[in-house]
């Protein structure tokens, strides 16, 4: 059983920009989602994590031993799917993964094969292996990064942001994959689609602004809501004075209408009525909320 202990981590850039601050986590074996919006410094953790950076200050330990002591052994173990990847032009999806398999060490012609093979097929790449990859779509660029980051049997796998730019199809072909293999390695998948962390992930944690906010599991988590989210649909008009007086954890547009979710202890205001919250309300009463209406409730 491996395990992923990350211990104060710091980084800034330029000594100005707090990218982490004082991140802690410890991540058992099988897949851990980390939510974030854009710039709350889920990247910076991956590339410290991927050892690409070094942290001002703390550690990281894998299998108990210090990944940016012990680099070349933790890439050895390490699958990592950056957020943006460049390819060489010109170069097939074959030709390209078998590359990527010798810079893994899979020396042995015959394994190699089999298994960039075996990749291709799993990422539903097999009927273009021999197309450049600088000529697939952003969705068949996504699918290779995946297959590169599993080659050589990785025993720890970071992704990030995996499911962008995926149709729903290869989404779930995303997931029933690395299901598969999440129950033997370490899976860190940084995100902001909370629906990712919902099907995939026993364990979450919420970072903003460099900081871990929440940690747990995503059941639990939401359960602690239960009987605190209150929705109601308002007009575009009204929509100012409910965000300025009451605590508005998200406003949702469907079909033209404003559905607003309130976090409050009771009722805020007649016309709300109670809502069984769900991951993505736990998200954003993280990020947004304050845990309990700016007034007193009413009876609705």
């Amino acid at each position: 059983m491996y395990r992923l202990q990350i211990k104060g981590l710091h980084k800034s850039y330029g000594g100005q920009i707090k990218a982490l601050d004082n991140v802690s986590l410890d991540i058992p074996n099988g897949m851990f989602g980390l939510l974030g919006p854009n710039g709350a410094g889920k990247s910076s953790l991956m590339r410290t994590l991927a050892t690409l950076q070094l942290p001002d200050s703390g550690e990281v330990l894998f299998d108990g031993k210090d990944i940016h002591q012990h680099a070349h052994a933790l890439r050895k173990q390490l699958g990592y799917l950056p957020q943006d990847f460049g390819v060489y032009p010109k170069i097939s999806a074959y030709a390209l993964l078998d590359h990527f398999a010798i810079l893994k060490g899979i020396l042995h012609k015959g394994e190699r094969r089999e298994q960039v093979l075996a990749l291709l097929q799993q990422t539903n790449l097999y009927n273009v292996r021999k197309q450049a990859v600088s000529t697939f779509s952003g969705g068949m660029r996504q699918r290779f990064g995946i297959a590169q980051a599993l080659l050589g049997n990785p025993q720890l796998i970071i992704v990030d942001e995996p499911t962008a730019g995926l149709d729903p199809q290869e989404r779930n072909r995303f997931h029933d994959l690395l299901s598969e293999i999440g129950e033997q390695v370490v899976i860190l998948l940084s995100t902001h689609i909370v629906e990712d962390v919902h099907d995939l992930c026993p364990e979450m944690a919420v970072l903003a602004h460099g900081k871990v906010i929440l940690r747990g599991k995503p059941a639990g988590l939401t359960s602690t809501l239960k009987g605190q989210v209150w929705r109601k649909t308002v007009s575009k008009e009204a929509l100012p004075g409910y965000l300025s007086s009451l605590d508005v954890i998200s406003t949702r547009r469907i079909a033209g209408r404003i559905h607003l979710h309130v976090l409050a202890a009771t009722c805020p205001e007649a016309g709300f009525e109670p809502f069984t919250p769900d991951l993505e309300d736990v998200y954003f009463s993280a990020l947004f909320g304050t845990q309990g209406s700016k007034k007193e409730g009413v009876l609705c």
